[in-house]
């Protein structure tokens, strides 16, 4: 079973976070979406028929979205059969978050890394 296909963001805390993209737009041409954040498109090396993208955001420094981690970032990583996945990970005594949250982009879960780093996992729509 496959697990990680690629990045599928990095999010982390900013005091001002409209303040720090006007500066990454500025000097490095980072352009927001509508969503607020920056999405970088890529495609799959075995399957260039499949769209993907990566998402770049800064958060409010008091968003609790990163909890239960006390740390100022979280990667999100893309997968496939996550829910097969999630089952897998506790078998292997993984600390997995039980909440999985669905979108019309995709299938979210959760999990926290030996150091307190919560890890997005997310099973992007096809």
């Amino acid at each position: 079973m496959k697990r990680v296909t690629g990045i599928g963001g990095m999010f982390f805390k900013s005091d001002n976070p409209d303040k720090l993209c006007e500066w990454y737009r500025k000097h490095l041409s980072i352009e927001l979406n509508e969503n607020g954040n920056a999405t970088f498109h890529w495609r799959k090396v075995d399957d260039p028929k499949s769209k993907r993208f990566t998402v770049w955001s800064p958060f409010p420094a008091d968003t609790d979205y990163f909890a239960p981690g006390k740390k100022t970032f979280m990667i999100s990583f893309q997968v496939e059969n996550l829910d097969e996945l999630l089952a897998q990970l506790k078998r292997e005594g993984v600390d997995v978050d039980p909440r999985v949250e669905t979108y019309g982009y995709g299938k979210f879960g959760w999990i926290m890394d030996p150091e307190g780093n919560r890890i997005e996992l997310w099973e992007p729509k096809t």
